[in-house]
């Protein structure tokens, strides 16, 4: 994400006049730089000008407080100035700050009025950063520039109406993660020219001297390259006799916050400003706190290295570093160390900017649960020559606010292992296949070269050679999409498809999707997509040491590994749905999930299935007056596999077997069978993992194979009978591990196909039933297709009934 100023974006291209912040949003958007918001660049006040404070005195009854004169108007004497307590410690004469007159209005409604404090009467205040809403926090009242124009209304001199777009910027897109890779994109929309600001006009010459200071002396600063270490080019300069102690002025202060960066110090609030307006990192060193001078290599099997935010690592020899003679001193392109650190008493620094190949830094900072300004950016690509331009302003900038001076510049490069941009060809046969419309040959080389990249044209169309800064153009169809996009989709007119669009006919052995995910959004159940990636300790915590394929470089320390089964999301989901005080949950998910298997010779292999899973909890219906809250429980979920199972046709093909693997409650779990094979799991989660999940409710979970389980019978004529039914209802004990699927195949083989529907409704456990068994009361319904049955017939039944199950389950007959 980027926060772009409008403001700052005006200083590198002019905005047609039309173009207000809602039109730039649309407009990016479309060219798929997608603009996810528009915010205002602070909090509303009113009331507040511009003045200088003429006199200072201390508060005759409060030590920590002064009286001071506060004037608004060039010329204005002591006696015309307005009286302010004020309790802020840089309060000075001479200083030019933020006046809140009476009746002005802060932000959050805050209105300023007459006070009077410890006896002295105060006529307005003089205000913070953060009491205006320019800033998280602050240690004194605000410090505008000498020069700011006294009595201007403070909202129009800092140019508050600014608007301040953030920019999703995709993956591929590294050049756009900065005011000049944005403005590159507005030029070649707009079509107006890319202009140059003024501080960037003139490089900085080697040697320069800042304010108050003389030109440095001495030779380039020692760079070294590992070759191969993913590092082909690295520039460094010195600087030497600066004071990092000033104010770094307003201007660059408010572009910092209005980005969402906090400014901290010159040196860093300077790599910070260039990182942000021209995209390239760059990192500053204490030269006296280094041994020697700077090389890029690979760490040393582990080697240590203490960050700036205090994290002890480990590096791995794989790892891309910058060290000096004793060591490590950062993680290239993620974050700097803490031994070379700059503080506010470092007056001789090293800059670094460097180019490090994208595949070096790519999941390096996720590896060690780190996310950084730079690493986004080294991990996307940033321009491979913008080094000199990016070193020249930090040196300008820097000398300007801090003294000193500069010393030459070194510049280190591997020349065979720099990026060589070759052309890529873009027909216009293929140009017209691909968008289904043509265009003019002068407005495709228009648009391309207002993207930077050169054009030659040729006999099928043209050569084009991408810019150094565009890392993402490789192949004709990019090229295409650069076309489109800065023409605009919407230009392109609809036409029919040329070929015919023939619906795929659903196969006779299968259930359609759709009707899968009506079936269970008619009982309750919400569809969900999570990722493929899921927590590796989650995956732990569910299933042990069951093997799951780790992620080389995954975007997240929480996203590491690829799911070898569903739940884990849905156990994630079900967590968020619950911190946002949903307490009833029903949601489910078709996917693949990725399972490792030993293949030839105790190799692993990956295999993907389809799978169907879910999960249940809290009440088992929506909170209602008619009936009282009840915990949804493993019956009423079987209930909704059975309904959503039986859409197959052939729903006694299924079974459900007692089982439960680690992860469900030891006696309320069990397997879903289909024909003898084993399709997945339905139970309650452990109660282990409810507690360490502090899950509120225990949930119901279900998963088992899709492909399986839907596929379907194909439909068969089967006759009706005539004849009236008879029921015969039967009540004996078994013991109680006895499951009713056992019960139902044991009965369907005694009652023979006379048997036409059978169903438990009676179970029972305690008083008067032997310790060990239960009570299970039986309902046949027998009927024949050519005659009606009497009751000889149906007793005879119910006999062999009986006689099969004391013979097979241990069922004894309750009289």
């Amino acid at each position: 994400m980027v926060k772009l100023p409008v403001s700052w974006l005006r200083d590198w291209v002019d905005l047609p006049a039309d173009w207000d912040a809602r039109e730039l949003a649309r407009r990016l958007t479309a060219a798929g730089l997608e603009i996810e918001a528009i915010s205002a660049a602070a909090g509303a006040f009113s009331g507040v000008v511009v003045g200088r404070i003429v006199s200072a005195e201390r508060h005759p009854l409060a030590d920590k407080l002064q009286v001071c004169r506060v004037v608004t108007a060039e010329g204005a004497g002591v006696d015309a100035g307005l009286q302010i307590v004020c309790g802020a410690a840089n309060a000075r004469v001479g200083l030019v700050s933020a006046l809140a007159r009476v009746g002005a209005l802060l932000p959050n409604e805050r209105s300023i009025g007459a006070a009077t404090l410890r006896g002295v009467e105060s006529q307005g205040m003089l205000c913070s950063a953060r009491e205006l809403g320019l800033a998280e926090s602050s240690t004194g009242i605000i410090e505008l520039p000498h020069d700011a124009p006294l009595g201007a209304d403070l909202w129009a001199y800092l140019d508050l109406d600014d608007a301040i777009l953030e920019v999703n910027v995709t993956p591929n897109r590294g050049d756009a993660m900065s005011v000049l890779g944005i403005a590159r994109e507005v030029v070649a929309l707009a079509g107006t020219p890319l202009k140059t600001p003024a501080r960037l006009a003139e490089p900085a010459a080697e040697g320069a001297a800042g304010a108050g200071g003389e030109s440095a002396s001495g030779g380039a600063f020692p760079v070294t390259l590992q070759p191969l270490a993913g590092a082909p080019r690295l520039l460094a300069q010195v600087l030497s006799g600066l004071d990092n102690t000033r104010v770094v002025p307003l201007w660059l202060r408010e572009r910092l916050r209005r980005a969402g960066l906090r400014p901290i110090s010159p040196v860093v609030d300077v790599t910070n400003y260039v990182m942000l307006e021209l995209g390239q990192p760059m990192h500053a060193y204490d030269l006296a706190r280094l041994s020697g001078g700077l090389a890029a290599r690979n760490a040393r099997a582990g080697e240590q290295l203490r960050l700036l935010d205090g994290r002890e690592l480990t590096l791995d020899a794989g790892a891309l570093v910058i060290a000096d003679e004793t060591g490590a001193i950062g993680l290239a392109g993620v974050m700097g160390g803490e031994r070379s650190a700059i503080t506010s008493s470092s007056s001789d620094i090293v800059f670094e900017a460097a180019w490090f190949k994208p595949a070096a830094i790519a999941g390096r900072a996720r590896r060690h649960g780190l996310q950084t300004d730079a690493s986004q950016r080294f991990e996307r690509g940033v321009d491979w020559r913008g080094q000199e331009r990016a070193l020249a302003l930090a040196t300008r900038l820097l000398l300007a606010i801090a003294g000193g001076n500069a010393g030459p510049v070194t510049t280190a490069e591997l020349p065979d292992e720099l990026p060589r941009i070759r052309p890529v060809p873009l027909r216009t046969r293929q140009l017209q296949r691909l968008l289904g419309a043509s265009v003019a040959a002068e407005d495709v080389e228009r648009r391309l070269r207002a993207l930077g990249m050169g054009v030659r044209a040729e006999k099928a169309g043209w050569s084009v050679q991408p810019p150094s800064w565009r890392f993402d153009i490789e192949i004709e169809a990019d090229l295409i999409e650069e076309v489109v996009r800065i023409g605009g989709l919407d230009v392109i007119e609809e036409r029919a498809p040329a070929m015919a669009l023939v619906p795929r006919m659903l196969a006779s052995g299968e259930v359609d999707e759709q009707v899968v995910l009506r079936t269970l959004a008619a009982r309750g159940y919400q569809e969900i997509v999570t990722f493929g990636f899921i927590d590796p300790a989650l995956q732990r915590l569910l299933f042990g040491l069951q093997p799951a394929i780790e992620l080389a470089n995954p975007i997240a320390a929480d996203l590491a590994v690829m799911r070898s089964s569903l739940l884990p999301g849905l156990i994630a989901v079900a967590r968020e749905n619950l911190t946002r005080q949903q307490q009833r949950v029903r949601v489910f998910e078709i996917a693949n999930r990725f399972i490792v298997e030993e293949g030839e010779g105790g190799i692993g292999v990956t295999r993907e299935q389809k799978v169907l899973a879910g999960i249940a909890l809290g009440s088992r219906l929506p909170e209602q007056w008619g009936v009282a809250a009840t915990p949804v429980d493993f019956h009423d979920v079987k209930g909704d596999l059975s309904a959503l199972l039986a859409l197959g046709g052939g729903p006694e093909e299924f079974g459900f077997e007692p089982a439960a693997p680690g992860y469900l409650h030891p006696g309320r779990g069990a397997r879903l069978v289909r024909g003898g094979m084993v399709l997945g799991y339905i139970g309650e989660l452990h109660p282990g993992l409810v507690r360490s999940l502090d899950l509120t409710y225990a949930p119901i979970v279900f998963e088992f194979d899709y492909s399986a389980a839907f596929r379907a019978n194909l439909a068969q004529f089967r006759e009706v009978s005539r004849f009236p039914q008879i029921r015969r209802d039967i009540s004996f004990t078994v013991p109680v591990d006895v499951a009713f699927a056992a019960l139902n195949e044991r009965v369907s083989v005694a009652a023979g196909s006379l048997l036409k529907q059978l169903s438990a409704f009676d179970v029972y456990q305690g008083k008067g039933v032997e310790l060990g068994r239960k009570s299970i009361a039986l309902g046949l319904i027998l009927q024949d297709l050519g005659r009606t049955l009497t009751d000889d017939d149906a007793d005879r039944v119910v006999q062999a009934v009986l006689q099969d199950l004391r013979s097979n389950l241990d069922a004894r007959i309750r009289e």
